[in-house]
């Protein structure tokens, strides 16, 4: 057993024989008679070399010399290499290296101040009294001076040791903390290559390294939105793939950050060479400060288990977030924190009440997107005043604790609708205000309806944002007029066909079932004629709006086509008998044989009479493959033409056998939207639709699930008839 252990840190009484220098004795323990040779822990005196003594070595030794050789003293031992013991002496008076380092005759060093085991931060406070001084060694001490200085407010916590601040001039600038480390990654064992397994796809340093939430609540709620003092210590440069660091000393009001990070055990101290200088100019300060907070058992320094933030992250889980809705809502109003923002209307919350990440989204308004990045695709443009609906939700709310109400969520996907407050301003309706948006069509009426409208009412007056050239559409003329024309009762004269093709704006192409054995007939000679004259590839060179024959990626076969853009190879054709299109390449375009291009296109092109799509591009995509789904079933269906729309027929189809109207059961079920009109010979069947949209509002149906429909929003769809 070693002494260090044998006196398990105990004082031990001593009398000291002989002084080498002022920092290393000969100590002689009692009452068991131990001879050892003692450094004094914590400090370095100067020492004595073959070429002579360094500045201050026989002041310090003197110094010690005169007051403990041949006295009683008691010695703790705090640890021991080969050659000697590294523990503090204690003089009645007191701790003999706080003496020495008050008077200047010793420095702090790092290696064997970490053996210290009791009031290292004394140490430190008295070095930097003898600096301030200019005593002995520190005589031609000059403190390093801050190479700039900075004043700013604070608008994002990067990480635990890194802010970014915004300066006077509307500038944003990245800085770090100076002489502090954030709380580390855990260690974890090597594998049996000698390689550290791979960190879970899942990994999520926020909320997976020990301390590190505390460290970056403490200052979020500390500096989010505060103004702050910067001063500029040192530039630490670019290497191993990190960029180059501003390090610095943030001081909110007289509180030094970084000290009050380390106090609270959120930071350790970095260690640097004695004469390294790139370091805080508050270097002492931070170490008196870990010194405490190792004493105190803070943070990391604290004896007990580790914490871990058991976060749930439902914002990309659609069921995981559908079991919390109902007691987010029970809830009604609760406080939040604003950890991401995609959008000027949609952002990820944290809610210590539920301890879930979610999505949010705000209620009542629809904000025009934000550019963002979508894999494969080089990412998607920004609509008109998106980015500055981003940036203004980034800077009302971003980082700062909100109180939120969750009303309900999306139809398909994880986010929650609500409304988010921060000092009880409604961010929808600040984002109304600024014209960054506009009330939504589906916002059911409530408490918060007529301050939206009023808000959009002050920003349209103003022509702010989104309204600065925005034009209210009115029915055109020409629809007046074919309304005017539009006989007075109903007419029906129904059509058997086929749909073959839905497109995404809701056309329907339709073929009749009377012209089916003709279609076959004209595809049968076609291919015949191909098989007998096979097209020379490379003979034809497509243009826009030629008639020509084509191969059908799926099947492979001719079709008949109409050429819509040629890109390059790629070539965007329109298969006129069917009315569905694709992009090919122009080795499977070849010319129209002759006699093929007479025949009319056996696909029509039509529009759904009275009703519209929903706004949303989810409700859009629904709807459509609802509709889909009941009519491109290759069974006839009966077509009735209500009226035309620029000479493209309106329609109502039915189905046959059961008689049912397809279209208002869509309508009914919620998919689809009722449109305004005024036609007399429709009145009948228009009420009909209403009374299904109602059933469809009643029982809350996907795009009604949200709430209600002014009728104001039959213009944003176009009018019906």
């Amino acid at each position: 057993m070693s002494l260090v252990d044998k006196y398990g840190g105990k004082p031990v009484k001593a009398v000291i024989e002989h002084v080498r220098d002022g920092s290393t004795v000969k100590a002689l323990l009692l009452p068991d008679y131990y001879h050892i040779t003692l450094a004094i822990s914590g400090i370095r005196c100067p020492g004595f070399k073959q070429d002579g003594a360094e500045p201050f070595a026989d002041q310090a030794k003197y110094f010690v010399e005169s007051r403990l050789l041949q006295r009683d003293v008691e010695v703790i031992l705090e640890s021991a290499n080969n050659t000697q013991f590294v523990g503090s002496i204690l003089h009645p008076k007191g701790n003999i290296a706080e003496a020495l380092l008050n008077e200047g005759f010793a420095r702090c060093v790092d290696w064997s101040m970490n053996h210290v085991k009791n009031d290292k931060h004394k140490l430190y406070l008295a070095e930097k009294a003898a600096k301030d001084k200019r005593l002995h060694l520190w005589k031609d001490y000059v403190p390093a001076k801050p190479s700039e200085e900075l004043t700013g407010t604070v608008v994002e916590i990067a990480s635990a040791d890194a802010i970014i601040v915004r300066m006077a001039n509307g500038e944003t600038k990245k800085v770090f903390l100076s002489s502090i480390r954030p709380p580390p990654r855990e260690k974890r064992p090597l594998g049996e290559d000698g390689k550290p397994p791979a960190r879970a796809k899942d990994f999520r340093p926020l909320y997976d390294i020990p301390w590190m939430f505390e460290a970056r609540e403490f200052l979020r709620k500390k500096l989010i939105g505060k103004p702050v003092k910067v001063v500029v210590d040192y530039v630490q440069p670019a290497r191993d793939n990190y960029p180059e660091k501003t390090c610095c000393t943030v001081t909110v009001g007289k509180v030094n950050i970084a000290e009050a990070m380390v106090s609270k055990g959120f930071a350790t101290v970095v260690r640097y060479r004695q004469n390294d200088d790139q370091r805080s100019s508050l270097y002492n300060d931070l170490l008196v400060a870990e010194s405490k907070a190792e004493k105190s058992g803070n943070g990391l320094h604290a004896k007990k288990d580790v914490p871990l933030q058991r976060i749930r992250d439902v914002s990309t889980d659609p069921a995981a977030a559908k079991s919390h809705l109902q007691s987010l809502k029970r809830a009604r109003e609760m406080k939040a924190v604003v950890e991401f923002v995609t959008s000027g209307s949609r952002l990820k919350l944290f809610v210590p009440k539920e301890y879930c990440l979610i999505t949010f989204l705000l209620a009542g308004v629809k904000c025009p997107r934000a550019a963002r990045i979508t894999p494969g695709t080089g990412g998607m443009e920004a609509e008109p005043y998106g980015e500055e609906a981003l940036a203004f939700t980034r800077k009302f709310c971003f980082q700062k604790d909100v109180d939120v109400q969750v009303e309900n969520m999306e139809s398909k996907g994880s986010g929650f609708i609500g409304w988010l407050f921060i000092d009880g301003v409604n961010l929808s309706v600040a984002l109304v205000e600024e014209g960054l948006a506009e009330v939504s069509n589906f916002i059911e009426q409530g408490e918060h309806l007529k301050a939206l409208k009023a808000a959009e009412e002050r920003a349209k007056a103003k022509k702010a944002g989104i309204w600065k050239d925005r034009v209210e559409v009115e029915v055109e003329p020409e629809e007046k007029r074919e309304e005017e024309r539009a006989p007075a009762e109903r007419k029906i004269d129904y059509q058997e066909v086929v749909v073959s093709e839905v497109t995404d704006e809701l056309h329907v192409y339709t073929q009749k079932v009377d012209q089916k054995a003709a279609l076959e007939s004209l595809l049968s000679r076609l291919r015949q004629e191909i098989d007998a004259n096979p097209p020379l590839a490379g003979a034809y060179t497509p243009k826009k709006g030629d008639l020509a024959i084509a191969k059908f990626t799926e099947d492979d076969e001719w079709y008949r086509v109409k050429v819509e853009k040629v890109a390059g190879t790629n070539v965007s054709v329109f298969y006129i008998d069917y009315g569905n299109r694709e992009v090919i390449t122009s080795t499977k375009v070849a010319a129209m044989p002759a006699g093929f291009a007479g025949e009319k296109p056996f696909a029509t092109e039509n529009t759904l009479a009275i009703v519209a799509l929903p706004k949303d591009e989810d409700d859009k995509k629904a709807a459509i493959q609802a509709f889909r789904e009941d009519t491109i079933t290759g069974k006839p269906l009966l077509l009735n033409i209500e009226y035309r729309t620029a000479g493209v027929p309106a329609i109502t189809l039915v189905d046959p056998t059961s008689k049912e109207d397809i279209v208002k059961a869509l309508v009914a079920d919620g998919f689809l939207i009722c449109t305004q009109g005024r036609d007399r010979k429709l009145k009948d069947l228009r009420e009909e639709y209403r009374k299904a949209e109602k059933e469809a509002r009643d029982n809350h149906r996907n795009i009604w699930q949200y709430g209600d429909i002014t009728d104001d929003d039959a213009k944003e769809f176009g009018v019906g008839r």
